[in-house]
């Protein structure tokens, strides 16, 4: 029954694009985006409702919100943005998803908070916690399926494990910690909602544990663990020798490009 809970990869399904760098994907493809993308914004929305903790990127946003005129989800396109000229050094290459991920989540926490009651109830709070981790989860879910391209997040942490080798768990904690520490001080709200959107059981297998197998158009690979499934790296030798196992350095390919190198 728990069985979703040991997924450790991105699936691809029936509506999954071929390659991340896609700029004339299916309708299809294009619209499970936008829906995976609205729903993760409503479900940052209702953690922030809750008022007992939101996410670490959305506690930043708060940090920042409290020492400016700005607004939760203009704070929150700001850091969004900022984060992606932080891809250049790190050659990370944004796809349309990457763009829609910047600017329709912050919209969405923008003009869903108008409509969202704040509760201080503490039945309340922990019902909002549940379903805003659960649409989270459910939307990431989807949105990452899409493959169109990682969310400025995920590839900060693809470019900074590339070039560090380090492990990406470390790498994806380590930032995360870093973005709580820094909005926390600048006053923004951590608490058990924090906590449940940091245990990863809001990541992809919460959404992939509902897929009907008939989506499915091939099995994942057991044996990996991925948040993006855009982009690898490798060494510059690994690229030339496709036989030679995939280290990861600093050199940032799609996947094809192993197997076609030119």
């Amino acid at each position: 029954m728990l069985s979703f809970l040991s997924i450790k990869t991105i699936p691809t399904l029936s509506w999954s694009s071929p390659k991340p760098l896609n700029f004339f994907p299916r309708i299809a493809t294009l619209g499970y985006l936008l829906l995976g993308l609205l729903l993760f914004g409503l479900g940052e929305a209702i953690l922030i409702a809750a008022g007992a903790g939101v996410s670490p990127w959305t506690v930043l946003a708060q940090g920042v919100t409290n020492h400016t005129d700005w607004s939760i989800g203009f704070s929150t396109f700001i850091i969004s943005g900022s984060i992606l000229f932080l891809w250049i050094p790190l050659r990370q290459i944004p796809g349309i998803g990457t763009i829609l991920n910047v600017i329709i989540i912050a919209t969405v926490i923008e003009f869903a908070l108008h409509y969202l009651p704040v509760t201080e109830d503490s039945f309340s709070q922990f019902l909002y916690i549940l379903v805003g981790v659960l649409t989270t989860g459910i939307g990431g879910g989807i949105y990452l399926t899409a493959n169109l391209g990682a969310g400025p997040r995920d590839g900060l942490m693809t470019g900074l494990q590339c070039l560090t080798g380090a492990p990406v768990a470390w790498v994806r904690n380590g930032i995360e910690l870093s973005a709580v520490l820094i909005g926390w001080s600048l006053g923004g709200v951590v608490g058990v909602g924090t906590l449940l959107f940091a245990s990863k059981f809001w990541n992809v297998s919460v959404f992939t544990a509902y897929v009907p197998s008939p989506f499915w158009s091939k099995a994942p690979p057991a044996n990996l663990v991925s948040v993006s499934p855009s982009f690898q790296c490798t060494k510059e030798a690994d690229v030339k020798n496709p036989e030679k196992p995939v280290s990861p350095v600093v050199v940032l390919t799609e996947p094809k490009a192993l197997h076609n190198p030119q």
